[in-house]
C-alpha cells in the first residue's frame, strides 16, 4: 500500500502513532508531510520524509521561518500537492489531518494522484476563530471535506454531532464516519508495580496553556500539604503560560513541593516519569461550548496517564469524562482549590483505593491499543452510500 500523512505537528500526536504503525509493516511506500503548527526553533519547517518498505529513502526540510499563523496554515495546502508530485508516485490512500490537509487530498483524487482520501479530525470547535468571516471559511472547508472526502476519522463521536447540531450538516450527507480517538501502544507502555510509585505524588503532561488547568492545582497545593506534608506536584511540559505558573508558586510560597520538568523530548521518559507517579490530573475549563476544543477532541494525555496503570482526576469536559468515573479509573473534580485539594487526598491517604483504581486504568485502556484500532480503521468500506448516517467506532 502506498499512503501519504500530511499534518500540522508541534507535540506527538495521531500522525506521529500512524506513521509508526504503517512502518512496522516494512513494505509499502510511506510519504510523510509535516508543517509546524506554531513557531518554535526545535521544529523543522514544512517538509517530508519519503519511505519505502519501512526505510527512509529521502528527507527534505525547509528552515522553520517566523510567519503569520494564518499563511503558515494555508499555505500547507500548496506544498502537499507539491511534495506529492516531487515523488512522482500515485498513491492508494492519502490521510489529511484537519481540514486545509484533508483538502489537499481530496484534490489530489480528482486529478488521479491519489486513490482513496481520509480526513482525520484532531481538532474541531464551533467556533475556530473570533473573526467571522475567518471562521466562516474555515468551517466551508471543514463541512465539504466531510462530505467530499471518502472517509472522516473524528476523535469523538461529539465531533459529528456538533456538525450537524451548529452547522446543519446531516451526517447522512457525509462520507464514511468512523471514531478513530487517542490510543496507546499497550505492549510498549511503562509500568511499575505500586510499591515503586511515589505515592504522595501527582503528575501533569502537556502544553502549558490556561485553558489546561495547572493554575487550579497550585491554588490546591497549599491545602493538600496540610494534609499530606510530603506532597509534590510533577508538572511535565512547556508553554506560553509557564512563567505565570512560576510566578504563582512563588506567591503561594509552595516551591519546595511543585516541580517543573520543562519540555522533555523523549516519550520513553515522559512515560516513565507519569508511571511514577501515583496519580495524574487533567483539568479544563468548561466555557463556552462553541469556543471549547476538549470538550469536542479526547486528550492523548489522559489515555497514557491511564495506559501507564496512573488514575486521573479530570474535569467533566472531554467526551470520556464520565465513562471514566464510572469504570472507576478516574474521579470527576470541580476546578474550586477545596474539591481538587479533597480529592487528592482522598486517593493519595487511601492505598487500597489507589490499588483498585490503578488496576481498573490498566484494564480500561487496553481497548485503545493503537495496533487493534488501526487495524480496523484502516479497513475501508469502498460501498459507503449502503449505510448512510452510520458513525463506526473503530474500538470496543
Amino acid at each position: 500500500m502506498k499512503v501519504v500523512l500530511a499534518s500540522h505537528v508541534w507535540v506527538t500526536g495521531p500522525c506521529h502513532e500512524i506513521k509508526k504503525y504503517i512502518l512496522r509493516r516494512d513494505k509499502g511506500t510511506l510519504l510523510y508531510i509535516t508543517h509546524p503548527l506554531y513557531y518554535h526553533d526545535r521544529l523543522n519547517g514544512s517538509g517530508y520524509e519519503l519511505y519505502s518498505d519501512g526505510k527512509l529513502v529521502r528527507e527534505q526540510y525547509n528552515k522553520i521561518r517566523k510567519i503569520p499563523e494564518i499563511i503558515n496554515y494555508f499555505s500547507a495546502f500548496f506544498r502537499n500537492i507539491l511534495y506529492v508530485f516531487r515523488t512522482r508516485e500515485s498513491y492508494d490512500v492519502y490521510i489529511g489531518f484537519n481540514n486545509l490537509n484533508a483538502l489537499a487530498g481530496w484534490f489530489l483524487k480528482k486529478i488521479g494522484k491519489v486513490n482513496r482520501c481520509v480526513y482525520h479530525v484532531v481538532d474541531y470547535t464551533p467556533q475556530r476563530f473570533d473573526n467571522k468571516l475567518l471562521n466562516f471559511i474555515y468551517h466551508r472547508i471543514e463541512s465539504f471535506c466531510a462530505v467530499h472526502c471518502d472517509e472522516t476519522w473524528n476523535l469523538s463521536g461529539r465531533m459529528v454531532d456538533a456538525r450537524e447540531h451548529f452547522k446543519g450538516l446531516r451526517r447522512e450527507l457525509c462520507g464514511v464516519q468512523k471514531v478513530v480517538p487517542m490510543g496507546i501502544w499497550d505492549e510498549e507502555m511503562v509500568r511499575f508495580d505500586f510499591e515503586s510509585v511515589h505515592k504522595t505524588q501527582l503528575v501533569f503532561m502537556g502544553h502549558l496553556l490556561k485553558k489546561n488547568g495547572v493554575q487550579f492545582v497550585l491554588d490546591a497545593v497549599p491545602l493538600i500539604i496540610e494534609k499530606i506534608p510530603k506532597f509534590t506536584f510533577l508538572v511535565i511540559g512547556d508553554g506560553e503560560y509557564l512563567g505565570k505558573l512560576k510566578a504563582q508558586v512563588s506567591r503561594l510560597k509552595i516551591d519546595k513541593c511543585v516541580r517543573f520538568a520543562g519540555y522533555v523530548e523523549d516519550h520513553a521518559e515522559i512515560e516513565r516519569m507519569i508511571a511514577k507517579s501515583a496519580l495524574a490530573i487533567a483539568l479544563y475549563e468548561s466555557g463556552n461550548k462553541e469556543k471549547n476544543w476538549t470538550y469536542y477532541t479526547d486528550p492523548g494525555k489522559i489515555k497514557v496517564y491511564l495506559g501507564s496503570g496512573v488514575p486521573v482526576l479530570l474535569s467533566d469536559v472531554p467526551p470520556n469524562a464520565r465513562e471514566i468515573e464510572k469504570e472507576q479509573c478516574g474521579k470527576i473534580v470541580d476546578l474550586a482549590p477545596k474539591d481538587i485539594a479533597a480529592a487528592v487526598v482522598l486517593m493519595l491517604q487511601d492505598p487500597e483505593l489507589l490499588r483498585i483504581y490503578r488496576k481498573n486504568a490498566l484494564a480500561y485502556s487496553k481497548q485503545f491499543d493503537w495496533q487493534k484500532m488501526l487495524d480496523k480503521a484502516f479497513i475501508f468500506d469502498n460501498n459507503h452510500a449502503t449505510s448512510p448516517g452510520k458513525v463506526t467506532c473503530v474500538w470496543k
